[in-house]
């Protein structure tokens, strides 16, 4: 995994801030691979209580991450209890790292 131990925690407290303390956090795509280099940080959160404005909390995730993390590509994926399935949760689950 190509996170420091200070960026995961960085993103955990940041998830734990906005969606709670029963908040998942899996990073998957390309920074799960140690072989690899470069590349934008995917993550999806993952809550089982429905949240109320997604695009307020993304944005709220976003904004947190990037003045934490600094300027960099982050991709966010928001799974709540009202969000239907889809293939790209399952691949992000299936091939992904709970941070």
């Amino acid at each position: 995994m190509r996170l420091t131990p200070d960026q995961i925690q960085s993103i955990k407290q940041i998830a734990k801030t906005v969606l709670g303390d029963d908040v998942r956090v899996i990073l998957f795509g390309s920074r799960v691979d140690d072989a690899k280099k470069g590349g934008d940080i995917d993550l999806l959160f993952e809550t089982d209580h429905p949240v109320g404005n997604r695009a307020t909390t993304i944005g709220a995730l976003y904004v947190s991450l990037i003045r934490k993390l600094g300027d960099r590509k982050i991709d966010i994926l928001l799974k709540d209890a009202d969000t239907p399935s889809a293939l790209v949760l399952e691949v992000a689950k299936e091939t992904g790292i709970q941070l």
